[in-house]
């Protein structure tokens, strides 16, 4: 699946999928070739939704800063490939994305299994590779030497510690399990987990895993309650999430879940039924509506004048995948503006340049240094669930 988007020109990305588009850039103002700009992300399946929400928030701030002139005096141009969640397909993608199209950068997506697969081949050409979703924490700390990889997202490492937080926070309990996704994303939590409830003097009662193709978790789930499990952590994107819930009410046992936001990235509610509910998992950013800051309320606006279907804030979901991306892509502009040119090795300084930017999420104050690829915060997490479709922010 493969299509451009050039923006300004409206080719506007929903509904292009499968298509791909040309436009000339004659008219817009810009006598120089555009810079060019990939996504790696999933546009199929059953987190589709995240996946439009992330070109969603990155084809936005593209606008944005065409609008504005560009970044050294050069369009930016937004290619898109589906990864099909599949980490073979993304590294594919992402090759003929450096190979082919000669981006500058690439926007990772959903699947910490493809950011993973990509991270390797992004250090090895010296193109930055800016993850916008996954977060699993080898992605960014990675070991290599030359790292050219960035995130605008969460961080299982500190995921684990706001869970654990949370747990104690709002349930007061000390015998947590966990039920977790059989994949590196899983494993990357784990561990996160496991040294967060070490770091308060406790421990897992237990800890399963589970297949995406499982029908059913009641064996895993039976050993946790027999455990004596009070509360579980889940790890898991959107359809093995839901099976979650399903096999706890084939069970009857209603206890509290605590998760990772693999739940917001596409049709929870419908797969899980209404006791999706009981889910808490966490989130970087929510539209509030009235509450918003003066930048989400204009966000906001274009979002309801760029895609009909949205009408209110309820129709943003998943939010979370649209704050991250828009952020990023501001923040990887004002990278290559630092850089002064598309060189990867001075882009990946100019990261480490950037000053003050006041963001949708936050204020990112110098977000990015050779110690630190993460540029948000555990601090940053908000926790929400699902209530009638919509993501609805819980108080801690």
């Amino acid at each position: 699946m493969t299509f451009k988007c050039f923006i300004p020109r409206r080719a506007v990305i929903a509904g292009a999928i499968g298509l791909a588009a040309s436009i000339a850039w004659g008219g817009s103002g810009f006598a120089q070739e555009s810079i060019r700009l990939g996504l790696v992300a999933a546009l199929s399946g059953q987190s589709a939704k995240s996946g439009e929400a992330i070109t969603r928030g990155l084809s936005i701030a593209v606008e944005e800063i065409n609008e504005a002139g560009g970044v050294l005096g050069r369009p930016l141009e937004l290619i898109v490939r589906d990864d099909e969640s599949n980490p073979g397909k993304g590294l594919l993608a992402a090759r003929e994305l450096v190979q082919r199209e000669g981006v500058s950068a690439i926007f990772g997506g959903l699947d910490t299994p493809v950011s993973l697969a990509v991270v390797p081949f992004a250090n090895q050409t010296q193109v930055p590779f800016v993850g916008v979703w996954a977060a699993g924490t080898a992605i960014t700390r990675n070991g290599a030497e030359d790292n050219y990889v960035f995130r605008v997202s969460a961080v299982d490492a500190l995921v684990g510690e706001a869970l654990v937080d949370y747990m104690i926070d709002k349930y007061g309990t000390k015998k947590p399990g966990m039920i977790l996704i059989n994949n590196p994303w899983g494993e990357s939590n784990e561990e996160a987990l496991t040294h967060a409830l070490e770091a308060k003097g406790l421990s897992s009662v237990g800890i399963e895993k589970f297949e995406t193709s499982d029908v059913s978790v009641v064996p895993q789930l039976t050993r946790l309650k027999e455990a004596g499990a009070e509360v579980l952590f889940l790890v898991a994107n959107v359809a093995p999430s839901a099976q979650v819930v399903q096999s706890l009410d084939s069970m009857g046992w209603d206890v509290p879940i605590v998760s990772h936001w693999g739940p917001a990235g596409g049709r929870f509610t419908e797969l899980a039924g209404p006791n999706g509910a009981r889910v808490h998992f966490i989130q970087t950013f929510l539209f509030r509506g009235e509450e918003d800051s003066p930048k989400a309320q204009a966000l906001f606006a274009k979002l309801k004048e760029k895609y009909p279907e949205i009408k209110s804030v309820a129709d943003v979901t998943p939010a979370t995948g649209i704050a991250n991306a828009y952020d990023a892509m501001h923040l990887t502009a004002l990278a290559i503006a630092n850089a002064g040119s598309t060189d990867g090795p001075a882009v990946r300084d100019g990261f480490y340049a950037i000053g003050k930017y006041d963001g949708l999420i936050k204020t990112y104050e110098k977000p990015f240094s050779p110690g630190n690829h993460d540029a948000i915060a555990s601090k940053d997490y908000v926790f929400s669930h699902f209530v009638d479709g919509e993501i609805i922010p819980l108080d801690r």
